[in-house]
């Protein structure tokens, strides 16, 4: 079996990594292994389309493949909350919050994160066109003669922030750690530690996600699937050494030694819960963006009858 993950040298969907290369899933009787297929509407359409049989991914991204939700399914939260930053360069000198500083400026996201960003401004008051806020592309993430199979799409803004091609990025933690530490970037949002307009915190989630066909067709396999993406976390905040071991397997040397310190800092929102005050933010962000159009119940949105493996696993 196949798990899609949008952005794999990261922390964004660690967790569901993590179930695949410590042995959760195979521990489950699954053999998953992880891909990265970038960017994340991509993963939603080879969800949609049989090619792979999850995604570990931003929950709206499924709206680029499943229209209203149709056919798709969450099965549990990988953590909690929207989980990029923003992060300018450090030599514009912009403080923490300071929303205002980014006119004029240009920052690289990738396809469908970017909403996050663009919605979070628009909320603050900031209309990216009106304030020519520039929120496009990373040079080396997308155009001709990029391979999508080979971008990490954090690395290559920390790459691009470094180079001055862009003057911030808006990403994950990875990228985020290897800016700031290589003296780069500063950054300016961590929507999960406070920063933001209210409510942006639940634009979206990181969630591990199936069809309804899979879970039709095989309900063990999606529960299993669940069940090892819970001892994943559990043994993350048992042990968060054991990131060490699960990124070595898939990453660089660098971004291995950094994994351990980037989770630690991000276990408090280990949660598989998806809660309905959640899936209403979803829904309502969603509908901003304009991806959307119905107020699609939460029971359509949730494999609810695994619900109870959020906070056991068995």
């Amino acid at each position: 079996m196949k798990l899609a993950v949008p952005d794999l040298i990261s922390p964004s969907y660690f967790p569901a990594l993590a179930a695949a290369e410590l042995g959760f899933f195979a521990r489950e009787g699954l053999d998953v292994s992880a891909e990265l297929i970038f960017p994340v509407d991509r993963a939603y359409e080879a969800l949609r389309d049989g090619a792979i049989d999850f995604v570990a991914g931003a929950a709206h991204g499924a709206l680029a493949a499943f229209t209203e939700w149709r056919g798709v399914k969450l099965l549990g939260a990988l953590s909690q909350g929207m989980y990029w930053f923003l992060v300018m360069r450090k030599e514009l000198g912009i403080a923490r919050g300071d929303l205002a500083a980014l006119r004029g400026r240009r920052i690289g996201a990738a396809p469908w994160v970017e909403m996050g960003l663009r919605g979070l401004l628009t909320a603050a008051g900031l209309d990216p066109r009106r304030n020519d806020i520039r929120i496009g592309p990373v040079p080396g993430a997308t155009g001709p003669g990029v391979d999508l199979a080979s971008v990490n799409f954090g690395l290559t803004a920390a790459q691009a922030l470094e180079n001055g091609a862009i003057d911030g990025f808006w990403a994950n933690g990875m990228g985020t750690e290897i800016a700031v530490t290589r003296g780069v970037g500063t950054v300016v949002l961590d929507v999960r530690r406070g920063d933001g307009p209210p409510g942006c915190f639940d634009y979206t989630m990181p969630v591990l996600a199936t069809t309804d066909r899979l879970i039709e067709r095989s309900p063990e396999t999606a529960s299993a699937a669940l069940r090892a993406l819970v001892a994943a976390q559990n043994v993350l905040k048992a042990d968060v050494s054991r990131a060490t071991e699960a990124g070595a397997k898939r990453f660089p040397p660098r971004e291995t030694g950094l994994i351990a310190g980037i989770v630690a800092r991000d276990l408090p929102f280990y949660d598989a819960a998806i809660s309905e005050h959640s899936v209403a933010a979803i829904n309502d962000f969603a509908r901003h963006m304009s991806i959307l159009d119905e107020d699609v119940p939460y029971s359509d949105i949730v494999a609810v009858q695994f619900r109870d493996l959020w906070r056991s696993g068995i």
